[in-house]
């Protein structure tokens, strides 16, 4: 991802660091104000030159972002009071139905989302400061679909975590699982999402306006955020918008599936064994 240029020297070593913690299969502990990080572009300076290496290392490009913390609900999760971003990669992008399994990661977690798939490239009409509008970001959207993200928080104590620890580590993204987009679609504010279990249980439930009002508002947000570093979104990425419903961490085996009016629905199964 590209961000703002900053004085953060230290910013190769923690990334080196961080990939060894991942490579080792070691528990998220906070570890900003001990690595030196001290803003929020330090610890996006952080996580670009650790996704640039998990990037050369899997020889694999930039699918689009992530976008995490935009409802009331996963902000109280977390103690964290405003977005945060990170990136997906094309080799963690999923079909519906694909297979997961808990133990290839350190404690997985799903989150239940709308995506959106970019079009054109979307950045700022004017770099003077007016923002983005609503309308030029719908404008840039060519398709919406239902969706899961991937995450792994790697067995983090929710109540120790600060967030310029989680940005630096990508904001935990392992991956996503998508839908099939739909060229039209309706109000994304007065959607509703359930969440179901195999058995056809309801296990949560969401409305899209739990996400900042509007999920297409977490676009605007993220268009804002790359600019202000002097990047922008391209025609082809995809969007996660953020999770309707908190996370859930399935820890047996089981299909769930979530399903979003006038959008259709996406499933993952769950492989635990």
């Amino acid at each position: 991802m590209e961000t703002e240029q900053t004085d953060f020297p230290a910013a190769q070593d923690v990334a080196e660091w961080l990939t060894k913690q991942h490579a080792d299969s070691r528990r998220f502990e906070p570890f900003a104000a001990a690595r030196g990080i001290r803003t929020m572009p330090d610890a996006y300076r952080v996580q670009d030159r650790f996704n640039a290496l998990r990037s050369a290392s899997r020889a694999v490009s930039r699918a689009g972002y992530k976008i995490g913390l935009t409802s009331t609900a996963m902000q109280a999760m977390c103690g964290i009071d405003t977005p945060v971003a990170g990136v997906v990669f094309a080799d963690r992008v999923h079909a519906s139905g694909a297979v997961l399994k808990p133990s290839a990661y350190g404690r997985f977690g799903i989150e239940f989302e709308i995506a959106v798939r970019i079009g054109r490239d979307l950045a700022p009409s004017d770099r003077s400061g007016q923002p983005v509008t609503l309308a030029e970001v719908v404008a840039a959207i060519d398709g919406v679909a239902p969706a899961i993200e991937i995450v792994d928080d790697r067995g983090c104590d929710y109540k120790t975590l600060d967030m310029l620890s989680l940005v630096a580590d990508n904001a935990w993204n392992a991956g996503i699982v998508v839908g099939t987009f739909q060229s039209s679609w309706p109000d994304l504010a007065s959607v509703e999402g359930s969440v179901t279990t195999e058995d056809g249980s309801v296990l949560d439930t969401g409305r899209g306006a739990d996400v900042l009002g509007n999920p297409l508002l977490s676009v605007v947000w993220l268009v804002e955020h790359l600019a202000a570093s002097g990047g922008s979104l391209r025609s082809g990425d995809i969007v996660m918008t953020g999770s309707m419903v908190t996370t859930k961490f399935p820890s047996t085996s089981g299909r769930f599936r979530f399903e979003v009016s006038g959008l259709g629905s996406v499933e993952v199964q769950v492989d635990a064994r």
